[in-house]
């Protein structure tokens, strides 16, 4: 089992969480390393083809008229207004965004507050995650995982899906299991008076729908002109603020979690260089200590 952390360089202001006195339960290779099973490197060309071909399977991301942003400068005035001008309600029903949505009621925010996993939440974890498996997606990330030897078996390849991101770690000095990949990036937590992780559009959208997120503006917006787009942007969040924070806005959420996924397995703690429509683009991921747990994966930008 990994155990989950922390959001660190590219102006992210995420701070590294304190490990937690646990025993390991089994001896993890030495970095660098493909991950479990056989430690086949992933080049950087392949990285590359495959982050193109997965932006390629995802049907489900946003098409031209089913989400509209309101972008603005950082700083440019300061009258409120919404990041999302409109998302489509046919969009947000797809399968995979309306079981993401289910999962995102299911998070204590603050971080040293233990998350209990009810059966109803652990039920809504399966059926998230068949859900994206049933995606192209994430069948083509399967495909190539298997093909690389890093997994023996579909099987386990799920299962270690749902361990990374689902399973619970400390961020608060291993006062309480308040905390994992999941909740950090689809969701979002406040740890010291401030946001960390949140590097999810549809959780902002939802918050802002309920009236929850301020969006103060945009800080870089990549050179995309559909989506999935790379931005770069400040917000408050019930009154907590994210002076920047970054994220793929319009992708689907199988392809957020298999781009994440690949980066997090071929490149843990490291800069993960890929291609999207063309262009270049960087996602980092961490884990937590020498477990196999996600801590935090985003797009970095400038």
């Amino acid at each position: 089992l990994w155990l989950l952390v922390v959001s660190g360089a590219g102006g992210s202001g995420e701070v590294p969480p304190v490990p937690r006195a646990v025993p390991e339960p089994r001896a993890v290779p030495e970095l660098p390393r493909a991950v479990p099973g056989s430690p086949r490197a992933v080049s950087d060309a392949e990285l590359q083809e495959l982050s193109e071909q997965l932006l390629a399977a995802d049907s489900n991301r946003a098409a031209p008229g089913q989400l509209e942003l309101n972008l603005k400068s950082s700083g440019s005035d300061t009258a409120a207004s919404r990041l999302f001008s409109y998302v489509s309600p046919d969009l947000l029903a797809r399968p995979t965004f309306s079981r993401l949505l289910a999962l995102l009621d299911n998070y204590e925010p603050l971080t040293g507050r233990d998350e209990t996993e009810t059966v109803e939440e652990q039920r809504e974890q399966k059926e998230f995650l068949d859900a994206v498996l049933d995606t192209p997606v994430l069948q083509l990330l399967e495909r190539f995982v298997l093909s690389k030897g890093l997994y023996s078996s579909a099987k386990a390849f799920r299962a270690d899906l749902h361990s990374m991101w689902f399973g619970l770690y400390s961020r608060s000095s291993g006062k309480a299991l308040d905390s994992s990949g999941f909740e950090h990036v689809f969701h979002g937590e406040v740890k010291k008076g401030k946001v960390s992780g949140c590097h999810n559009w549809v959780q902002l959208q939802a918050l802002e729908r309920a009236e929850r997120l301020e969006y103060l503006g945009y800080t870089w917006d990549g050179p995309w002109t559909g989506f999935p787009d790379v931005l770069s942007l400040q917000f408050r969040w019930d009154g907590y603020s994210k002076p920047q924070g970054s994220l793929l806005v319009g992708s689907s959420p199988e392809f957020d979690l298999a781009l994440f996924t690949l980066c997090f397995l071929a490149r843990p703690d490291r800069q993960c260089h890929i291609s999207l429509g063309g262009e270049a683009t960087t996602i980092q991921t961490y884990s937590w200590e020498k477990q196999r747990l996600v801590a935090s994966a985003y797009p970095l930008t400038p």
